[in-house]
């Protein structure tokens, strides 16, 4: 037997079965699981699995289940991927709050970047995934030092620039989905991130020693 689609899953959520949102969560798990990952505080990775994130998204959802049905009777083409991946967000930016901010606080320090409301893509996280791309192996002892630069470089983007790329190329949402999550329409995701790339291409261009930007857009 065929697992379930996800429109067939969204149906029988809809429709009062509660039971669907697991086989929901296992036919997503890998997606999801890589959000998770690309926006993971380095700090947090020492306490947390994203495995954990995940199971506890997953009783987080559980009691919200109310919350979907109502947003498909108000958007019948509501995405249930869409609804995952915003609790699993919700739940990441929870523990960073937790696990992070009560670390920095200890330390007597300022908290160097919980994720907002809206778990906008830090430039610590885009400049790591950047930098396999746009780097050699030659260029491996001086890939730290390249590294802050991208980072210091990435932070001078708007955050709506540095979030479109990150849903767009790292968390591999389309240009439909990036339209729901931001609560936008499709054509402005997709003039929102043709804009962001234009600006990220000025931003890496200006770094000698990087790739060009096209090695990550042919990919």
């Amino acid at each position: 037997m065929s697992p379930a689609t996800d429109e067939q899953l969204r149906q029988r959520l809809v429709d009062g079965d509660d039971a669907a949102l697991g086989e929901a969560f296992s036919l997503h798990r890998e997606r999801l699981r890589t959000g998770v990952m690309f926006r993971m505080d380095r700090r947090l990775r020492g306490r947390l699995d994203p495995d954990d994130i995940l199971q506890e998204a997953f009783l987080q959802a559980s009691t919200r289940l109310d919350h979907f049905r109502k947003a498909v009777a108000k958007d019948p083409d509501s995405s249930l991927f869409v609804w995952l991946r915003l609790i699993s967000t919700q739940t990441l930016i929870d523990a960073h709050r937790r696990h992070v901010g009560a670390q920095m606080r200890d330390a007597g320090r300022e908290v160097h970047r919980v994720p907002s409301r809206n778990a906008v893509a830090t430039s610590v996280s885009l400049a790591d995934c950047l930098l396999g791309h746009l780097t050699s192996p030659s260029q491996a002892a001086i890939r730290e030092e390249l590294g802050q630069q991208l980072q210091q470089a990435i932070a001078t983007m708007s955050e709506n620039d540095q979030e479109i790329i990150a849903l767009r190329h790292f968390e591999e949402l389309t240009n439909g989905e990036v339209a729901e999550a931001l609560g936008i329409e499709v054509k402005a995701a997709s003039i929102r991130y043709v804009r962001a790339i234009k600006r990220l291409k000025e931003v890496v261009d200006s770094i000698p020693g990087m790739k060009s930007l096209e090695t990550l857009l042919n990919q």
